[in-house]
């Protein structure tokens, strides 16, 4: 496979999962935080399972109940409780670079999890958790937040991105469908269904008038190139590049989203945000690189 083709979607990835931050900011402007995702991921998934219908085939969408019921789960934890909190702390004014950030710890939580079943890390990783909790101990701290930002918006973030990693971790031990695209509409209509109920239930309207030509824009961005050409790109990668290279985007995201923020939207980026930031993509770089060598060596083991 040429290097440029990968190295493309490389950069369609890192760069449009990075602005994805960005772009939920000019959404929430004027648009109900988990109302607004829930119509994203709702045309999101309509939009897939059409282009998996006509690509693949119907046989493709073929699942059973077990499949439905468990890529219905992961999508709820992974969009309900992962985007949506995103999104309800963006609305409150938080910085989107620093959402990124707390949100970049995602693979840290992860191997915590898979620690706590019983799968232990080496020792390399273990040095990359503890630091990573580091990185998001300073990102807790005042400084490293706007002064008109509440607290409730950082801890929001923190804890979708702690159900974010819950949802990942579980879909590595439930049976989902077989093609990962029919899987990816399944979580995607089951997290949009979520977001509109919660949404609604907890008093979100949307007036349409009252909708920005930003927030639509916006909107149709996060539809279009966040949902699925990103993930497009990311599921061609995972084909044909090696899992090290494609997982880059977990530290790579943050920076693009943090330097987005500062220069689209004039976010304020202090010294405590640069210090906690460094700390944790420093983090998830040696835990995803370690991670990576490891299940290299294991799958090498085993044939």
């Amino acid at each position: 496979m040429p290097g440029w083709q990968v190295w493309t979607a490389l950069w369609l990835v890192y760069v449009l999962w990075g602005s994805t931050y960005l772009a939920i900011a000019y959404v929430v402007d004027t648009v109900p935080p988990l109302v607004g995702m829930g119509l994203r991921f709702g045309a999101a998934a309509a939009l897939l399972i059409m282009y998996v219908a006509v690509r693949r085939g119907r046989a493709a969408l073929r699942v059973t109940r077990r499949q439905v019921r468990s890529a219905a789960v992961v999508g709820l934890l992974l969009l309900l409780g992962g985007n949506g909190l995103v999104a309800v702390a963006e609305a409150a004014e938080l910085p989107s670079g620093l959402a990124a950030l707390l949100v970049a710890v995602i693979p840290v939580w992860v191997v915590l999890l898979r620690w706590l079943a019983d799968d232990r890390p080496s020792g390399l990783t273990v040095g990359g958790v503890a630091l990573g909790f580091v990185g998001l101990a300073v990102l807790l701290l005042p400084g490293a937040r706007p002064d008109d930002v509440a607290a409730y918006a950082v801890v929001t973030v923190v804890v979708g991105a702690l159900l974010w990693s819950i949802g990942s971790f579980y879909a590595t031990r439930t049976e989902l469908p077989k093609d990962g695209l029919t899987t990816t509409a399944i979580e995607m209509a089951a997290g949009s269904v979520g977001l509109l109920v919660v949404g609604t239930a907890r008093g979100e309207r949307l007036d349409i008038s009252a909708v920005s030509g930003a927030s639509w824009v916006a909107l149709g961005y996060l539809v279009v190139f966040g949902s699925l050409v990103a993930f497009t790109a990311y599921a061609w990668l995972l084909a044909v590049a090696p899992v090290s290279q494609v997982s880059t985007y977990a530290y790579v995201n943050p920076v693009v989203a943090v330097a987005l923020g500062a220069v689209l939207r004039g976010e304020r980026v202090t010294a405590l945000t640069l210090v906690g930031g460094a700390l944790t993509v420093v983090a998830v770089a040696v835990v995803v690189r370690e991670e990576g060598r490891r299940r290299s060596l294991e799958r090498a083991a085993s044939t």
